[in-house]
């Protein structure tokens, strides 16, 4: 079975069709590239050949190279990915040249690649290296370059061909953010030349008209001038230089891909193509063999993806949701009900009052107004949304619900009373979930019928744009009910990881040690903003200061309440609550309150840390050294994902790493909590957590599994270390 097969018709255009057999998304390996270039040669050596259309036998042209190839080149050594980039980009070149005479670049062949649907990484590189691109009317379509995001970047000749297809300025969304396109603002951005309704007759027309011209590419071209000028012209170069500050001003210096995408398209502005393309290929070698981009791979893209496809689903039957009910239609109630809807899913959406289910059912309806503005739907699209969400008082109404989501205050009492009346209701073969952050699972369940078939659904807010979703097993939740809180999940298109119920569950068990231990450093006389870049130059979004006042301040303080409550003596964060009440007594409640830690507009814009934290907790004379901060705020987090996992809470370090990420974005640099202890590995890490004991408490006593490991050897992903666990 191949890849890539061809057929060539009584006209002289030969087609070539890329359809990997036992794949929904057609994947580049090596092999299949091979299989390409044994195509390619014989179209340019058959005379009767006049042109070639590249094209994919499925919806989608093809979703990028195998990183399953790439984790095997590098396994074998650097020499090894470089040489495989290489011979990629000499199939990508003889695509380019088609066979033309390298002086008068007269002769070649027409070569047209045709996208039927999404084209991504070597999707996109590939077509950009044939001599015109059309792409079918597919809206749903998304065209683009995203290996930024999962720690590489493009390799496959798409930096060096899109920075002189488009200039730097132009070209940096696309290759620095992974900026995707549909077809229309693709060809409008200047990635693809065609959208056609029918690209295969389109490209077919051209193909048998094309000339010389048509195929020399600009950088082939005599007289050829990059876009935007290169780096030593004086429009370059104020190009260039703003685009390093920009780099190192997002990624803080943290993020090895974003620093040699910067650095082989500047040294390639300098030089001949063919020469870029070796700067390129030797750049692309340097980030994947950084640890960096392994952990990026694995936990972004591989691990994530198997979480999404239910790598840890109980048997059971297919567990699709038909009808949704959701209980209580406030923020975070409101939000549940327009993914799901979203997503297809007819809702019914309660609340105490009708004006209280109304407003709920409004929030959709401003979420479609903002995408209609921003081109992302129609009126038509959003009609047929808010059709599917009915807002009501009447528990009558979840008749035929399959699965309800309960999303009332934080409050054990209010939870109960609406988890009895919606049962009632409810056909004996629902689930009902608890969306609840603090409350634990069991103990909520005591109100249900079924506790079997109870369990938690935790959204993160807001829920429109978070893309994590815990889901919480109680003491007697079961297998159907994981199932189909999972299956749910993937209906929306979020990611899900399961845990077992304890106090803070996964997520909120280790962001709230990160942010209290900000706190902390504040009461000691720490400055604050050595505290909060200190968090960000390791690659954390946002500094714990900033991210309490996100969360709210006067939530912090109702968890720390209910938290002392519960704990009594054993109770550690006194010094915590000393700073967080005196805030919340002055009326500095967070960002919603306009005042915070930080100080902002009346437009809710943050202006800088408040100055009166310097009058409340004076910053002592001499600070401590960045990295012993640094080793704080990630040992807190760290340190208390592996209790989690030692303790059972956690089940899976996959999970664990992805949900520390997507959940409150733990240095994705680092792959994720798991993935960060074995860059340091277990001896240092413990090394490290028994200063800081020594130092500030038994808070970082390392846990007995990470001592074990450190005495063995073994690393979280490359042992038996979970499993033990």
């Amino acid at each position: 079975m191949t890849d890539f097969t061809m057929h060539k018709d009584a006209e002289g255009v030969a087609t070539i069709t890329w359809d990997v057999p036992g794949k929904s998304m057609n994947v580049l390996s090596l092999d299949s590239a091979t299989q390409l270039n044994g195509l390619i040669d014989d179209a340019l050596a058959d005379p009767e050949v006049r042109g070639v259309i590249l094209t994919s036998g499925k919806k989608d042209f093809a979703a990028g190279m195998d990183l399953n190839v790439i984790a095997a080149m590098k396994n074998d050594g650097a020499q090894a990915v470089f040489d495989g980039i290489m011979s990629l980009h000499r199939l990508l070149r003889k695509i380019e040249l088609a066979g033309m005479d390298p002086k008068t670049k007269k002769g070649g062949k027409p070569i047209a690649s045709v996208l039927p649907g999404t084209a991504l990484g070597i999707g996109l590189e590939l077509p950009l290296a044939t001599h015109r691109i059309f792409a079918a009317e597919n809206p749903k379509a998304r065209i683009g370059l995203p290996e930024i995001m999962v720690g590489i970047f493009p390799g496959g000749g798409g930096t060096t061909r899109l920075l002189r297809k488009l200039g730097a300025m132009a070209a940096a969304p696309f290759l620095l953010e992974g900026k995707l396109s549909d077809p229309a603002r693709a060809k409008a951005a200047g990635l693809i030349d065609e959208v056609a309704p029918d690209p295969m007759q389109a490209a077919r027309a051209w193909v048998l008209q094309a000339v010389d011209a048509d195929l020399v590419k600009p950088w082939d071209a005599k007289g050829y001038k990059m876009p935007g000028g290169e780096p030593y012209h004086p429009a370059g170069y104020m190009t260039f230089v703003g685009a390093s500050a920009m780099v190192h001003g997002k990624t803080m210096g943290v993020y090895p891909a974003a620093k040699a995408l910067l650095s082989a398209v500047y040294e390639g502005a300098l030089v001949p193509f063919d020469t870029a393309l070796r700067i390129e290929a030797r750049w692309f070698t340097h980030v994947l063999m950084n640890p960096s981009s392994t952990a990026m791979i694995r936990s972004l893209f591989i691990n994530k993806e198997a979480l999404e496809k239910g790598a840890n689903r109980p048997e059971a039957p297919d567990q699709t949701v038909r009808k949704l009910g959701v209980l209580g239609a406030g923020m975070m109630g409101a939000g549940i009900a327009h993914v799901a809807a979203m997503a297809g899913i007819e809702v019914v959406l309660i609340d105490a009052t009708q004006e209280a289910a109304g407003r709920g059912k409004a929030h959709s309806a401003d979420l479609m107004d903002k995408a209609i503005s921003r081109r992302k739907a129609t009126e038509t699209d959003k009609a047929a949304l808010l059709a599917r969400i009915t807002a009501t008082t009447d528990y009558a109404a979840l008749a035929g619900c399959d699965l309800v989501v309960e999303a009332v205050f934080e409050d054990p009492k209010v939870k109960a009373e609406v988890t009895r009346r919606a049962e009632a209701a409810l056909p004996a073969e629902a689930i009902f979930a608890t969306n609840t952050s603090t409350l634990p699972i069991s103990d909520l369940a005591h109100a249900s019928a079924q506790p079997d078939r109870f369990i938690g659904i935790h959204f993160f807010s807001p829920v429109d744009k978070m893309r994590l979703v815990e889901i919480i097993k109680g003491s007697q939740t079961g297998p159907v009910a994981v199932a189909k809180a999972l299956d749910f999940v993937r209906q929306i298109r979020k990611t899900p990881i399961v845990v077992n119920d304890a106090r803070f569950f996964y997520a909120n068990r280790c962001i709230i040690p990160y942010i209290n231990e900000g706190i902390r450093m504040v009461a000691e006389g720490v400055s604050p903003v050595l505290i909060e870049n200190a968090a960000r130059m390791m690659g954390m979004p946002l500094g714990p200061l900033q991210l309490v006042d996100e969360t709210s301040i006067e939530l912090g303080v109702k968890i720390a309440k209910a938290t002392r409550a519960a704990m009594g003596d054993s109770y550690a964060d006194d010094a915590v609550d000393a700073v967080i009440f005196k805030l919340a007594d002055q009326g500095r409640l967070g960002r919603k309150a306009k005042a915070g830690f930080y100080d902002y507009d009346e437009t809710g814009k943050r202006q800088g840390l408040w100055p009166g934290l310097a009058t409340e907790w004076p910053e002592n004379a001499e600070q401590p050294e960045l990295t012993e901060i640094q080793h704080r705020l990630m040992f807190a987090q760290s340190l208390e994902a592996v209790r989690a996992l030692q303790e059972g809470v956690l089940e899976d370090i996959r999970e664990g790493d992805v949900g520390a990420i997507l959940g409150w974005g733990f240095a994705p640099w680092s792959g994720g909590p798991f993935g960060w202890l074995d860059m340091l590995g277990a001896p240092r890490a413990v090394e490290i957590a028994d200063g800081l004991t020594a130092k500030f408490g038994p808070r970082f006593a390392p846990p007995q599994l990470l001592r074990d490991m450190a005495q063995s050897g073994e690393t979280f992903y490359g042992s038996n270390a979970r499993k033990t666990a």
